[in-house]
């Protein structure tokens, strides 16, 4: 395997050009801290990725459940209030609260 450099000094991306970069290289588990650094997260081992399927199992069933909000994978990316973007294993948001979303917000990173 060829070994590739990245340089991952801060980059001034724009929240719809970091989107843009997260949609062309969909590959690639990419995140950014709040000061603007991307982040490329190595995917994660077998113990790992089971114990994630096993807390979104759960966190989808008690959701099926209560109807209270709905439930994201790993995959998602959401704008934190620092300035981030980053997915985390599991993730729920109230109803109400994604229901306050536009429908451009709800296709991006909420």
């Amino acid at each position: 395997m060829q070994r590739v450099v990245l340089n991952l000094e801060r980059v001034n991306l724009s929240d719809q050009q970091f989107h843009n970069l997260c949609q062309a290289n969909q590959n690639l588990q990419l995140e950014r801290n709040a000061k603007g650094e991307l982040i490329i997260m190595p995917p994660v081992g077998g113990r790992s990725g089971n114990r994630e399927a096993s807390l979104i199992s759960l966190l989808w069933l008690w959701n099926n459940q209560t109807k209270v909000g709905q439930v994201f994978s790993s995959s998602t990316i959401f704008r934190l209030p620092n300035g981030g973007d980053r997915s985390p294993d599991a993730a729920w948001i109230r109803l109400d609260r994604w229901e306050s979303l536009t429908p451009e917000q709800q296709e991006g990173f909420p």
